[in-house]
């Protein structure tokens, strides 16, 4: 299951974990948000011994989303060890996702 961060953890969560970490930046009302979600929780379950894979509700955490200039939903980040590695707006395949995944892993 995936992680929730909210603004309150996010810090402590995300970014001193140190890592790789997948954010899924995401709202209720987002039609591709919800496509993504699925997806979302398969990684998260995959690999859960390797990757923090959660997910961010730009409506009830604004403050991140604007930290992290999220623009536009969903939007997913990839930190590694704390700095963004990688993003992604708008839906992924799974496959794309791994390989962005294993992009991180290996750097």
């Amino acid at each position: 299951m995936a992680f929730e961060f909210t603004d309150a953890n996010f810090q402590e969560n995300a970014i001193d974990k140190g890592g790789v970490v997948v954010v899924d930046f995401w709202a209720q009302w987002c039609g591709p948000c919800l496509m993504v979600a699925p997806i979302i929780e398969e990684i998260a379950e995959e690999y859960k011994d390797k990757v923090l894979v959660g997910k961010l509700n730009v409506d009830h955490h604004p403050e991140t989303s604007m930290k992290y200039a999220i623009r536009s939903i969903p939007t997913l980040l990839i930190l590694k060890d704390g700095e963004v590695f990688d993003r992604h707006v708008g839906t992924i395949s799974k496959a794309a996702l791994v390989e962005k995944l294993e992009a991180a892993l290996a750097a």
